[in-house]
């Protein structure tokens, strides 16, 4: 058997005033005071003198808003802000990369800005007009957590569409409960909210355990030492194809046997919280790859069959010679 090789890496969102006349005009004998004037403008009373004094009237209640849409008319503001708003917060729930969901999410920041100022232009009905009001806040409030959320997928702090929902929580649930109080008023379309978010999570398998696995009956066997401070996922790609994807938990080392004879890609992703239906890390995620290929060959001669064995390190170490570069996290094979 040949010697172990060592391969490491280095790891490097206008008030109306009512003015009055009282001595434009000469007052009759035995009479009342009489007060004449006009309302608004300069406050003059019609002979042209000053004016002053107070004027009074029956109560009165007050008419609608001038301006104030009417139901159908709200409610078709309402659906055309909503379709945009919910459309693109389910673009951003149906992202699987997290380069893909930091577009998404950015997209759907400046849908939610958006929807808010359009809408706190508009003059609801008079009914719902404190329903309209804590609606649009609320907008405003999710948008700007959401931008805070997008910020964080650049960054690779978080990796998933349910960690960013789950980052901004709270700002969905408070937008939540205002499009239901507005629904609720008038069966107003303001249901812009469809997903719900999970609690945070940190959830790992065991050390070496298989998330892809081909047949393994060859004679090589690749050793992985994981000495960092985070979970790890290595795997073999071998024309193309995934062969071998292993779990490798954080300061522990697995051994991968019975690899078959070829040159081998080996990318590895490192991360918090395992989420085995995305088949990523929601937190903290970074994707790499060694620079150079691996090869497995066996040579048999008449008394003698020899192989390769290799070991990689995913964490610096003296010595290290195999370098390892960033991968677009859309290009990983995940």
């Amino acid at each position: 058997m040949a010697a172990p090789r060592m391969i490491s890496c280095v790891l490097a969102l206008a008030t109306l005033t009512l003015g009055a006349c009282s001595a434009a005009t000469p007052r009759p004998s035995g009479g009342q005071p009489v007060v004449s004037g006009v309302g608004g403008g300069s406050g003059t009373a019609s002979s042209g003198a000053p004016s002053s004094g107070t004027a009074t009237g029956p109560s009165q209640t007050a008419a609608p808003s001038a301006s104030a849409l009417d139901p159908a008319a709200y409610k078709t503001e309402l659906a055309t802000r909503r379709k945009a708003m919910a459309g693109a917060l389910d673009s951003m729930v149906a992202a699987r990369k997290p380069k893909t969901l930091g577009q998404r999410a950015q997209r759907a920041t400046e849908a939610i800005e958006d929807g808010a100022a359009a809408l706190a232009a508009v003059t609801p009905p008079d009914q719902v007009r404190a329903q309209h009001d804590a609606y649009v806040a609320s907008l405003r409030d999710f948008a700007t957590a959401l931008g805070g959320t997008a910020g964080k997928v650049g960054s690779r702090d978080l990796c998933t569409s349910s960690a960013a929902l789950t980052d901004v929580g709270g700002a969905l649930k408070a937008l939540d409960q205002a499009g239901q109080a507005l629904q609720q008023a008038g069966d107003y379309p303001a249901d812009v909210v469809t997903v719900k978010a999970g609690a945070k999570k940190t959830r790992r398998l065991g050390n070496g355990t298989f998330i892809r696995r081909s047949t393994l009956n060859g004679r090589s066997s690749l050793q992985i030492d994981n000495g960092g401070t985070r979970d790890a996922v290595v795997t073999m790609v071998k024309g193309g194809s995934k062969t071998v994807s292993v779990y490798v938990r954080k300061k522990s080392k697995f051994k991968v046997s019975g690899v078959r004879d070829g040159s081998y890609k080996i990318y590895f992703t490192h991360g918090v919280d395992w989420d085995g239906k995305a088949r990523a890390f929601t937190r903290e995620c970074s994707f790499e790859r060694f620079e150079k290929s691996v090869s497995f060959k066996t040579t048999f001669t008449a008394t003698q069959i020899r192989w390769h064995d290799w070991r990689i390190t995913l964490h610096a170490i003296n010595g290290g010679n195999a370098r390892t570069a960033d991968v677009d996290p859309d290009d990983f094979p995940s």
